[in-house]
């Protein structure tokens, strides 16, 4: 009996040893699989890179080098000199600073409508909310030109603020609601007995209670400002009004309309643009991660 029950035992433990070694083993594919991958995704930003300090002579020579021999430093202040591109960054920090702010504001008070008040029609303006992010982008393109023209805002940065301060869009209205939601009511019938009203609700309870849904807006709002290349060339005509992303497509045909594309000094500019859009994901991943969670939350 008693070595039956031995071999019982060493039985179990081999087939426990087995199965630590096949989770282990999958592990290890798993992260060969993603490393793999990852270098795939690396290679044209490496080779952005790579080219950003090349001689314009060595930038198509096959096969092509991925360190640049010469190495051309003076890519970098000539690709920043031959264009306004520090008055390019002032535009788009002002444009985005002004556009990151509303869409915070806006957003987070109507969420705060939808998710902590109650009136008639409430759901169902929740729905024609969401309903109108299946609309493409396109299809409000031209009537939103015309009434920003008849208002005479073309050629100025009001476009690409002022919309921000109604609404700041339904994704994002969506996902502060989710969150709102979350917090228990029995804090908004404390803040009443001590007298808040709903504005007050909204500043002293709901804002402190939702710093992370609050940056997370600010972050995904940043992001899709700071690469918007189809807004500021709708809307702005003079040079020195221009963003990163437009001032960007000036490099191609700099000696002339039918002229060669410096790409050397256009992949230095690039370089050069994608720094904050990293430094914000290396400093705030966790945000991003947190704004897929808080789709998923229950309203």
């Amino acid at each position: 009996m008693a070595t039956s029950a031995s071999s019982r035992a060493a039985g179990v433990r081999r087939i426990l040893l087995g199965m630590k070694w096949q989770r282990r083993l999958g592990h290890a594919l798993a992260h060969l699989v993603l490393i793999c991958f990852s270098i795939l995704l690396m290679i044209p930003f490496a080779w952005t890179i790579s080219t950003s300090l090349k001689e314009y002579k060595d930038i198509f020579t096959w096969p092509p080098e991925w360190i640049p021999n010469p190495i051309r430093w003076q890519n970098y202040p000539e690709a920043l000199s031959v264009l306004p591109f520090g008055r390019f960054a002032v535009n788009t920090a002002y444009i985005v600073a002004a556009g990151v702010l509303g869409t915070v504001l806006s957003s987070s008070l109507v969420a705060f409508g939808f998710a902590r008040l109650r009136f008639p029609g409430r759901e169902l303006l929740f729905l024609v909310m969401l309903a109108t992010m299946m609309l493409p982008g396109v299809v409000t393109l031209i009537p939103v030109f015309v009434l920003f023209r008849y208002l005479g805002w073309v050629n100025t940065p009001l476009p690409l603020i002022v919309p921000h301060y109604f609404g700041g869009g339904a994704f994002n209205i969506f996902l502060l609601r989710q969150y709102f939601s979350s917090i228990p009511l029995e804090m908004d019938d404390a803040g009443r007995i001590d007298g808040c009203s709903n504005f007050g609700l909204y500043w002293r309870i709901i804002v402190p209670q939702s710093a992370n849904a609050l940056a997370i807006v600010a972050i995904f709002t940043f992001m899709g400002m700071y690469h918007d290349f189809m807004g500021p060339l709708l809307y702005l005509k003079d040079l020195n009004q221009y963003t990163l992303a437009v001032g960007l497509n000036f490099f191609r045909g700099l000696a002339g309309t039918w002229g060669q594309t410096y790409y050397h000094w256009l992949m230095a500019a690039s370089t050069v643009t994608m720094i904050p859009p990293l430094l914000i994901f290396f400093f705030a991943q966790r945000y991003f991660i947190q704004g897929i969670v808080i789709t998923g939350i229950k309203g």
